[in-house]
């Protein structure tokens, strides 16, 4: 008799709402530990409000949310990055992948170690584990000229430095060309050999690139408005 694998997330009921109703639920949501799970559910604010609150940092109205062991939004926080969530991670266009960088490292020391600008040789090592056999872009490039795929990547690197056990990423529909997309979906594969990744996508995606399940999410199972 096979074992039921672990959790990473448990849901049941959950459900958020705001100043104008429901947001989204409530709804039972059950994601396995390691690998990448990918949640299939139309975009708008319930689906970036959920992927809020599988890291951490949204506190939902109701129902029973387990991650990683951990209930309440105080104790999952510490255990999951967040990534590429429109107007939460964005990036100053005009400033250099550089500047962005270093920043990270800065924020990541302790407040008496003093961090150089990044040189080249501590980039690569920044980038190694999102970017994996993909070239960073430059040091010296302007975030506005970074193409989709690697601005995304950028993005998640920024959010994973310290390799949280739990990392939510954002859609992966923010990338239009299917090629890059497919590449995308095999880079959080590849994070998830390590972490449990999650991300979100309105369509379905090819189980050959070897994400570990695809999860249809109805965010408003009522029909509610």
């Amino acid at each position: 008799m096979s074992e039921t694998p672990p959790l990473a997330v448990l849901a049941r009921g959950l459900m958020q709402t705001g100043p104008w109703g429901r947001v989204y639920g409530p709804l039972d949501l059950e994601i396995p530990a390691g690998g990448l799970t990918i949640l299939q559910c139309p975009a708008g604010p319930g689906r970036t409000a959920l992927q809020m609150t599988l890291a951490g940092r949204m506190k939902h109205k109701s129902g029973v949310l387990t991650v990683l062991g951990r209930t309440g939004v105080g104790k999952i926080f510490p255990l999951a990055g967040l990534a590429a969530i429109a107007d939460l991670d964005a990036v100053y266009a005009s400033v250099r992948v550089v500047d962005l960088v270093t920043e990270q490292l800065r924020w990541d020391a302790p407040w008496y170690r003093i961090v150089r600008r990044a040189d080249q040789e501590t980039y690569e090592r920044f980038c190694a584990p999102v970017f994996g056999e993909l070239p960073p872009p430059p040091l010296d490039e302007y975030v506005e000229n970074l193409s989709e795929l690697d601005g995304l990547l950028l993005r998640v690197a920024l959010a994973n430095t310290g390799r949280p056990p739990l990392l939510v990423v954002g859609n992966i529909d923010q990338v239009t060309s299917d090629e890059n997309q497919r590449t995308l979906v095999r880079r959080l594969v590849a994070l998830g050999r390590e972490q449990t990744v999650i991300t979100c996508t309105v369509n379905t995606v090819d189980p050959a690139l070897g994400y570990r399940e695809q999860i249809v999410v109805e965010l408003d199972p009522e029909g509610e408005e």
